[in-house]
């Protein structure tokens, strides 16, 4: 099984940049699928971006699309979302979670997929 510390969170303004990053420990890193989901206040754990096994597929969600990037290093075991332009309402806890059975260009976006997850990171951003 893998291990999964995210860490990178803060405070920023809106229209700001962060990155959040996920340092996995475990198993071979390059045998899992890794995502990004967000959970706030009141809502439910939403999917935010997911990246393949080797990197060279990513998906996300229409609310991070063109504003967000998903990229890994299977050789550092480590996986980022940087985040642009930031708004209120991606105010959140991110976490990654990872998913191992799949191919090697697999993305998606289904929670419950997905089978190790870590302990989250806050995100505000402020108006």
């Amino acid at each position: 099984q893998v291990q999964l510390v995210e860490s990178g969170g803060g405070l920023v303004q809106a229209g700001g940049s962060l990155r959040v990053s996920c340092q996995a420990s475990g198993r071979t890193f390059s045998l899992y699928a890794m995502g990004w989901f967000r959970e706030s206040p009141g809502k439910e754990r939403e999917f935010v971006a997911s990246i393949s096994r080797n990197g060279g597929s990513t998906s996300y969600a229409e609310s991070a699309k063109g504003r967000f990037i998903i990229s890994r290093d299977n050789a550092k075991k480590m996986v980022w979302l940087q985040m642009n332009d930031l708004k209120p309402e991606d105010t959140a806890v991110y976490f990654c979670a990872a998913r191992d059975m799949v191919g090697v260009g697999w993305t998606g976006s289904n929670l419950s997929g997905y089978k190790y997850w870590g302990q989250g990171t806050q995100v505000t951003v402020s108006s």
